[in-house]
């Protein structure tokens, strides 16, 4: 391996939710709401309702869970428009 190979960024990985402990899932959701937060301007959104919204778009496949391998974190982000399940 070349020092260019290193420094290239491996690819994040989709972890299908279904793979997830639902302690495991809940504690993703969890994370991932207290470093998004609950307020949205106007209204502030209780805790227990975001982590169910988000649990919920998961499950539509309106966002998914993502493994940074470079960073070994875990994250949530927004599926695009129109990208099909795998």
């Amino acid at each position: 391996m070349n020092e260019n190979d290193s420094a290239r960024p491996l690819p994040p990985v989709v972890v299908p939710y279904s793979e997830l402990s639902p302690e495991a899932l809940t504690g993703v959701i969890q994370s991932f709401v207290l470093r998004e937060g609950t307020d949205y301007g106007e209204q502030v959104v209780p805790f227990d309702t975001k982590v169910e919204q988000v649990r919920r778009a998961i499950e539509r496949r309106e966002a998914e869970i993502v493994y940074d391998q470079d960073t070994e974190s875990i994250d949530i982000v927004l599926r695009k428009p129109g990208k099909q399940p795998e």
